[in-house]
């Protein structure tokens, strides 16, 4: 997402607003481990300093679809993050992570890199029951579990 930043550099507006949707890459998604993203929505404003940085404070929401670590179906996982980022004109980050022109500013690394950093390691869906609970030599342990070992119940007795 190229920002035209011509009016900001020449002084002739303080800030520039951003309200617009984003798309990313397919393969980009499928990277990251997500199934889809869904709904991406920037808002905020790019200003300028007096020390010819440019400071961007941006609004990122929308959902991500994660597999469910129990049923392994597709889960819609809400997201809101804030983005507080400066670049500076001549620092050597800013040409790394930002595709710079000499008027434009690209945006779209830092957002995905921002999006990249709320994945959850692990989501369950709330529609996830614990369908197979016991099978052939195991079963599920909960902390409610009264299930106690004879030859510890023994045990019990002596403390009393």
């Amino acid at each position: 997402m190229n920002i035209d930043i011509t009016k900001l550099k020449n002084s002739i507006v303080s800030s520039i607003p951003i309200d617009s949707k984003m798309d990313f890459s397919k393969d980009d998604i499928t990277r990251a481990d997500m199934i889809d993203l869904k709904d991406v929505k920037v808002t905020g404003n790019i200003n300028r300093n007096s020390l010819d940085d440019y400071y961007a404070e941006l609004h990122v929401e929308g959902k991500m679809v994660l597999p469910c670590a129990l049923t392994l179906k597709p889960f819609d996982y809400p997201f809101n993050i804030n983005i507080d980022a400066i670049f500076s004109e001549d620092a050597q980050e800013m040409s790394k992570k930002i595709k710079k022109c000499e008027n434009t500013i690209d945006i779209l690394p830092i957002v995905w890199e921002n999006i990249l950093m709320e994945i959850p390691m692990r989501v369950v869906s709330p529609e996830a029951n614990l369908e197979k609970i016991a099978g052939d030599g195991w079963k599920l342990v909960t902390e409610d579990s009264e299930d106690v070992n004879p030859e510890l119940a023994k045990l019990k007795d002596l403390l009393k």
